[in-house]
């Protein structure tokens, strides 16, 4: 044992030194995703004109609820839809000559214009977990989220090189109060990271207080003319459109900010059992939310969006990476696709309580169908777990460092004169290896994707340096980033002209924690 000790540690010389490079912290993010290979499609033409003359019927025949939105129901009887109480049917074809105006990409601007991206077209913009009241650590276990929490993860998601977006709630920080707390939240993106993020959609006067910081950051004129903000705007699945909700969507695409009109769908409970007709309900759905935005301001980005799970019949509870939803995911991105509209679906999506085999199974099912089903806007991409329950640390670096495997896998395969190797077939010859040949040192920099986390080493190294496990490397590598977070500079003016906003805006209203 002791010899074969000796014998690694001579074939590493420089060790130290390559240790050190390897080790040294590089705040650099990678450009978003745009992909070079096909989408899987899983349903045919017949499949695809039965699900949406079923959705038109959807639409047509039982409607969609707008509740407690007076202003809604005469904007859709202005429109030509058919008005009965709060039922809102759209005729058919109505809510598709509306979307026309939406743009099938945009870019969303970063404060940082190099972090900048574009949403649609075969781009993929990876976001992190959204909307957890829980949080979890190797050190602190389970329990309920806190504004420092909040202000870890803004950092992590600025530090992970594979991350495009800053995303928005990525955990409820519950010791803030309810009214206020969104304040908090856009601070922290907005000053601890410089790249894209989302704003409030949790009452439509925090919506505009969203805006309305937006516009101290980027300039009033600047806000209206481009998008600086995504939003996420949920349906109460089955077809209604609650006040809250379509409140936000008002004030985002009033001012010109994307809305993900996203069904929030357990099939099974939300919707039918069956994939067709999940299908025609999600699309059901998105047509007349996006029509709805559109009707609002013409021309406002709207996202496709499709969140759904299965569900176990026996515990009622929500089931993840499974066949079901993976096949209603990649239908969902060709209806996106055919309706010309940006596609939001997948994540690390698992119902695990910790980050364990189960979790790892279903967060890689789950992320690759969102790769493979042609989403634009992945949120959830890292840190999900609990059925999004919960926000864990060591999840959120694990999974930050996997979507580097997206990448790769998006590139497709290269066959250009570097990349066929002929010169390298011919040096080496049979019988040699390509260690040493020309090729490979002109080329291995950059030939593999490297992993941040998981360990690669010799059973004896391993055991040596404490026989870790996965989370164990995570919690070192959780540990590394926040140790050598850097803050992204800021405008001095700006930041203070934030801040009194702030402190006046918490001043004009009482706690309130419900």
């Amino acid at each position: 044992m002791a010899e074969a000790n000796t014998r690694r540690r001579a074939r590493g010389g420089g060790g130290a030194a390559r240790r050190a490079e390897r080790t040294a912290v590089r705040i650099e993010t990678e450009k978003y995703i745009e992909r070079n290979i096909p989408n899987f499609e899983v349903l045919n033409e017949e499949a695809l004109e039965i699900i949406e003359n079923n959705a038109e019927t959807v639409l047509e025949e039982i409607g969609v609820n707008f509740v407690d939105n007076p202003a809604a129901l005469e904007r859709w009887r202005d429109a030509g839809a058919d008005i009965d109480g709060e039922r809102v049917r759209i005729p058919r074809g109505l809510a598709r000559e509306l979307i026309k105006t939406a743009p099938s990409e945009f870019t969303q601007h970063a404060r940082n214009p190099e972090k900048s991206v574009v949403i649609g077209g075969r781009n993929m913009v990876l976001a992190p977990v959204y909307g957890p009241p829980f949080v979890r650590d190797a050190q602190g276990g389970r329990r309920y989220a806190t504004m420092d929490d909040f202000n870890k993860f803004v950092k992590l998601a600025y530090m992970s090189k594979w991350l495009h977006h800053s995303g928005g709630t990525i955990c409820e920080p519950t010791d803030i109060p309810v009214n206020k707390r969104h304040l908090d939240m856009l601070k922290a993106h907005m000053t601890l990271s410089d790249k894209p993020f989302m704003g409030s959609v949790t009452d439509p006067s925090r919506a505009q207080d969203s805006v309305e910081m937006c516009e101290i950051l980027f300039g009033k004129e600047f806000v209206q003319e481009n998008t600086v903000m995504t939003s996420l705007t949920n349906i109460n699945s089955p077809m209604t459109f609650d006040d809250v909700m379509m409140g936000s969507l008002e004030v985002y695409a009033r001012n010109n900010q994307a809305c993900i009109i996203s069904p929030f769908i357990v099939g099974g409970a939300m919707s039918p059992v069956s994939v067709t007709g999940t299908l025609t309900q999600v699309l059901a759905e998105v047509l007349a939310g996006v029509a709805y935005s559109q009707i609002i301001r013409p021309g406002a980005p709207a996202i496709f969006g499709a969140m759904v799970t299965s569900i176990d019949m026996n515990s009622g509870a929500p089931t993840f990476g499974t066949p079901e939803a993976s096949h209603i995911t990649y239908g969902a991105g060709q209806l996106a696709r055919r309706l010309n509209l940006p596609f939001r679906s997948s994540g690390s999506f698992c119902g695990s309580k910790l980050p364990d085999a189960q979790a790892a199974y279903e967060t890689a099912n789950s992320l690759n169908m969102g790769l493979m089903s042609g989403v634009n806007f992945m949120l959830h991409s890292c840190g999900w777990l609990e059925g999004g329950l919960v926000a864990d640390f060591e999840k959120f670096v694990m999974d930050a460092d996997q979507l580097g495997v997206l990448h790769g896998l998006a590139k497709g395969v290269a066959y250009d004169e570097n990349a066929q190797a002929m010169d390298a077939i011919r040096e080496v010859g049979p019988g040699g290896h390509y260690l040493g040949c020309s090729h490979t040192q002109a080329n291995f920099k950059e030939s593999f994707w490297k992993s941040e986390v998981l360990d690669y080493k010799p059973y004896e190294t391993w055991q040596e340096e404490g026989a870790r496990d996965t989370r164990a490397l995570a919690t070192t590598r959780v540990e590394h980033l926040l140790a050598n977070y850097q803050q992204p500079q800021m405008d001095p003016d700006i930041a203070a002209a934030l801040e009194a906003y702030i402190t006046e805006k918490k001043a004009s209203m009482p706690d309130a924690f419900a």
